[in-house]
């Protein structure tokens, strides 16, 4: 009886290591999707106009003045948080964020795969205007949250730390930081998450 109990017990501790083997496998994965597409995303192309001084043809005593369209390449700051990357795409003023302050913001969160795909959650309404996103009681209010709160997703959490009023940008992260191996809405199990996140105010009183 004994060895039959102990036998069953190895078995599990067998299965449970393949599962654990495999989910960080996936993990993994959707780590370096996130790296691709965030080696990718980073790097934007900007307009900057420039004046282009020229003497006049008829009177070279006077200088004629005429604007130039120049585009140039900017990499834009990528900051690291315990399994949360942020992209600022626009940066914000003021006190970062801490880790036991509050913030309000607007988001759109994304199912990611190799880039931000299906839109899941809203309260922005240009982009579940644009995104063609509804639902049957759509509410466009700041999302207000303290630090604090324990039921913050580990991802969005860890990817908010540091932001300033003001600023744009994308928390991305792995199925290990987000809803792990539940099911939630239409987000399957293991699920990499997206959320463009644009931050209304930062407090730390």
């Amino acid at each position: 009886m004994r060895s039959k109990i102990f036998a069953a017990f190895v078995l599990c501790l067998a299965l449970s290591a393949c599962v654990k083997e495999k989910l960080e496998t996936i993990y993994s994965k959707q780590e370096t999707q996130i790296d691709t597409y965030l080696t990718r995303a980073r790097v934007v192309t900007r307009d900057s106009i420039q004046l282009v001084i020229t003497p006049n043809k008829d009177n070279p005593e006077v200088n004629d003045t005429t604007r130039k369209t120049v585009q140039w390449k900017d990499t834009l700051d990528i900051q690291y948080n315990k399994g949360a990357a942020r992209l600022i795409k626009v940066e914000g003023e003021g006190e970062p964020l801490g880790e036991s302050g509050a913030v309000s913001f607007y988001y759109a969160g994304y199912i990611f795969t190799s880039s931000p795909s299906t839109l899941f959650a809203t309260n922005h309404e240009e982009t579940a205007t644009k995104d063609k996103f509804t639902v049957t009681d759509p509410d466009y209010e700041i999302f207000e949250a303290d630090m604090r709160n324990t039921e913050f997703l580990e991802g969005i959490r860890n990817g908010l730390i540091g932001v300033r009023a003001g600023e744009e940008c994308e928390i991305v992260f792995s199925g290990k930081y987000g809803f792990g191996n539940e099911v939630f809405g239409i987000i399957p199990a293991n699920s990499a998450l997206l959320f463009k996140i644009w931050v209304v105010g930062v407090s730390n009183e």
